[in-house]
């Protein structure tokens, strides 16, 4: 054979297409890429990371609520009041101030400006590894590589014990990265689609069967695995049968695992990172299962509060908990729940209690409170002097946190909606007890707390009035400046407003933007002379120019929405002048 030389070349445009050469390469390109990104991500979060360590606020919680055997951390702590040390915040402002364009959001779509981008470079990617030099109506495996790569992306984005929120810092738990799981996974079916309908499209023309090959049966079993899965995971489904979408969830995906494994050889390197995930996530929620005493207080019949003994420390202000509550058979249901109350170390009523507020406007939050009444109404027909009802609990986490701190700004803005007030009541309790009753240990700069919350009933007010009291008595007196104002949208029972010092109630629904307008603009007051410029220039530092401003919204997504559009409006206007302004806001939606 040698005597005639080297076999010919085929021309290029001649060559059939090897899709299984071919395409894993795009898989790899589209995968350099993203951990790209995502390396760029966590190097921009190295400083906040670093801030957290210090702080301590980092690890916080990540073995789970513990109880202190000693009582040294429930010792009540004295009064240690000190002057705020003022100072310019000139390289966070600049930060803030060019992130303040991001937070724009629009109506309806749960997302802001930087997320909308995050994900248009995403769908782009996607598209162009999908498209860019394949033949895809003869040959559409392409689309089929493409879905497989998105498994790892995925599952990344939807544990709650994930390795990405550890490297990016407080406050960007799994709440805060999970649309990028839902959009992965409409990229993920958006890869089937094409690959399978095109497959089908070819089989057809060619007369080929489409069922009966164990390749093209199990393909058409995925793909309908896959079409339940993403029927199932839209919003209304999410909202109104959480239960179900979340068991049908997890039995899908194992399903979907399993014909996937039958349909090609080529899936199987991209299960491992998911299982790998996966298994991350279930051994440390291992370490934070607690299972705990609990007392039931129904405050009325659209609240209810539960009071987990013995937890003193293992969470910090602002975060949640995935409680179950062993009564009526119903121990198999887990819901969120945010932490009402600050750690025993850092708040202005230190207990050993971690206090929960479930808000009765779904099924299991109803059945608790009618529970907790019907309880409590036979245990006074019997004369027992013990207040609430006795439960057991089981606990999940602490997940998620306030991703600012605000000890590093010289005011603070916190709004919530309706039962959005235990986010930032949590948080007012904390750094409260740090400026009054710790002394500042890290430095704290707070000077002036603005607290809005808007309920819909002059009832409403009960369900924390003891809490606002007793924070606002530990107040009075000191450094601190605290106001809370409260804005009722209903007209009824006006004579059920408690009293709290230091507080205003309004009949009338606030504008976010005009609350922190107020809280950055000085009195009104006439130009001031050469003898008066020196007290007109403390007061504007006193309203928290060049010391920062943080805002931190609770509730609805309207009022989320609407804070979010604040900070960016006033951020990009004044943000230089004020310092940076700091923004985390909670949606309570799914």
């Amino acid at each position: 054979m040698s005597q005639f030389g080297a076999p010919p070349v085929i021309p290029v445009q001649f060559q059939q297409y090897n899709s299984y050469v071919e395409d894993p390469k795009w898989q790899r390109k589209f995968w350099i890429v993203w951990a790209s990104v995502v390396g760029a991500a966590v190097l921009v979060s190295v400083p906040h990371v670093a801030k957290a360590l210090r702080s301590g606020r980092l690890l916080r919680g990540f073995f789970g609520v513990t109880e202190d055997l000693s009582g040294t951390r429930y010792a009540p702590v004295g009064t240690a009041d000190k002057e705020p040390q003022p100072g310019r915040r000139r390289l966070s402002a600049f930060y803030e101030t060019v992130a303040s364009a991001s937070f724009w959001s629009l109506p309806g779509l749960e997302l802001n400006i930087g997320q909308i981008l995050v994900l248009a470079g995403y769908v782009v990617l996607l598209l162009i590894c999908i498209i860019m030099n394949a033949p895809l109506i003869d040959n559409p495996n392409r689309a089929g590589f493409m879905a497989l790569a998105q498994f790892p992306v995925v599952f990344l984005f939807a544990t709650k014990n994930s390795v990405l929120s550890l490297l990016l810092g407080p406050g960007n738990g799994y709440e805060k990265l999970n649309y990028i799981h839902r959009w992965s996974g409409r990229g993920m079916f958006l890869g089937a689609l094409i690959h399978g309908s095109l497959w089908i499209r070819n089989h057809l023309a060619y007369g080929l069967p489409i069922l009966g090959q164990q390749k093209e049966t199990s393909g058409v079993a995925a793909f309908g695995v896959l079409c339940g899965i993403v029927l199932t995971s839209l919003r209304p489904v999410r909202r109104y049968f959480y239960q179900s979408f979340f068991i049908l969830h997890v039995l899908g995906f194992v399903a979907f695992f399993i014909t996937i494994c039958y349909h090609t050889i080529y899936a199987t390197p991209w299960i491992f990172p998911p299982l790998a995930f996966y298994g991350f996530d279930i051994l440390l929620r291992m370490f934070r299962y607690r299972i705990k005493d609990a007392t039931l207080v129904p405050v009325d019949n659209n609240m209810t509060l539960i009071h987990v003994h013995d937890c003193d420390d293992g969470w910090q202000a602002g975060q949640h908990v995935r409680l179950r509550v062993f009564f009526s058979g119903r121990f198999f249901e887990s819901h969120p729940l945010t932490i009402l109350n600050a750690p025993s170390s850092t708040s202005c009523t230190p207990s050993r209690t971690l206090v929960l507020a479930a808000r009765a406007t779904g099924d299991w939050t109803r059945a608790l409170n009618q529970y907790a009444q019907a309880e409590q109404a036979r245990r006074r027909d019997e004369k027992e002097e013990n207040p609430g009802v006795l439960v057991h609990v089981m606990l999940d986490g602490p997940y998620g946190g306030c991703s600012i701190d605000l000890g590093e700004y010289e005011s603070a803005l916190l709004v919530a909606g309706g039962s959005g007030a235990t986010f930032t009541l949590g948080l007012l309790d904390d750094i409260v007890a740090r400026c009054i009753k710790l002394g500042r240990p890290r430095g704290e700069k707070t000077r002036r707390i603005e607290f809005v919350w808007c309920i819909r009933s002059f009832g409403c007010i009960e369900w924390f009035a003891p809490v606002l009291a007793d924070i606002a008595s530990a107040v009075e007196g000191t450094s601190l400046d605290l106001h809370i104002s409260i804005f009722v949208t209903c007209l009824c029972q006006p004579e059920a407003v408690p009293s709290i010092p230091n507080s205003d109630v309004n009949i009338l629904r606030p504008s976010v933007i005009t609350l922190l307008h107020d809280l950055v603009t000085p009195p009104s007051a006439p130009a001031p002379d050469d003898a008066s410029k020196e007290s007109f220039r403390q007061n504007l530092k006193w309203v928290g120019l060049g010391g920062g401003v943080a805002v931190c919204a609770a509730g609805p997504e309207s009022l989320t929405r609407e804070a979010q559009n604040a900070v960016a409006r006033m951020g990009m206007v004044r943000g230089m002048e004020l310092g940076g302004i700091g923004l985390h806001t909670e949606l309570f939606a799914l």
